[in-house]
């Protein structure tokens, strides 16, 4: 019988030990503890002062907020706005007639906008062709000229040396000569071309 006992009484020793070997936090909730916030539903104040927020300071894309390199392309806008500038000349009087400039029939290149270090440039290459009609006193009668300008490939910052040829299509009544003259002419669009190709750039630098 005592050995029972014996053994009884080391088995509780042991179960007490193991017990008292495990620790319980219990985190105490101090009644002046400053209360979890509240989530709130924002108010149109709250909408307004956001939207009157200054705009970020990095240029491009709002994912590139470090200003590293990126392209954009621009050739759609471009190649549209070569095409309501250059007609938008009018029409030029000359001594023996008058001209205009009927469409831009060929308008090939490409134009695209690069952000790198945060800073913004711009660039282009462009090839054109625009046709051209006008009415010129030949002898004594006014005949109907039609013709083209090609201007050959061009890019920024090159528009003051820009240059252009003149073709004339084949016109079995107008001698040589009268071609030179008509020709020549043509010529004096350069100047208004160049014009609405510096406001074409300008644009382009703004976007």
């Amino acid at each position: 019988m005592e050995s029972g006992g014996a053994v009884s009484s080391e088995k509780d020793a042991s179960v007490a030990a193991e017990a008292s070997s495990y620790t319980y936090w219990v985190r105490e909730v101090r009644e002046d503890a400053a209360p979890l916030p509240v989530p709130r539903k924002l108010t149109p104040d709250d909408l307004s002062n956001h939207s009157r927020q200054p705009p970020p300071t990095h240029l491009g894309s709002a994912w590139n907020r470090a200003g590293t390199w990126e392209e954009k392309n621009l050739n759609k806008w471009a190649s549209d706005r070569i095409k309501e500038l250059l007609p938008s000349v009018g029409s030029l009087e000359f001594s023996g007639g008058r001209a205009e400039i009927a469409e831009v029939s060929k308008c090939i290149g490409d134009a695209f906008l690069v952000t790198v270090r945060n800073k913004k440039r711009v660039g282009y290459t462009y090839e054109l062709t625009l046709r051209v009609k006008g009415d010129w006193l030949i002898g004594e009668e006014k005949k109907k000229v039609k013709g083209c300008i090609e201007i050959p490939e061009f890019s920024v910052g090159e528009l003051d040396d820009l240059q252009f040829e003149v073709r004339l299509n084949e016109e079995k009544d107008v001698a040589h000569e009268d071609k030179l003259r008509i020709s020549k002419d043509l010529k004096l669009f350069l100047q208004p071309v160049r014009e609405k190709l510096f406001q074409f750039e300008q644009e382009l630098k703004e976007r």
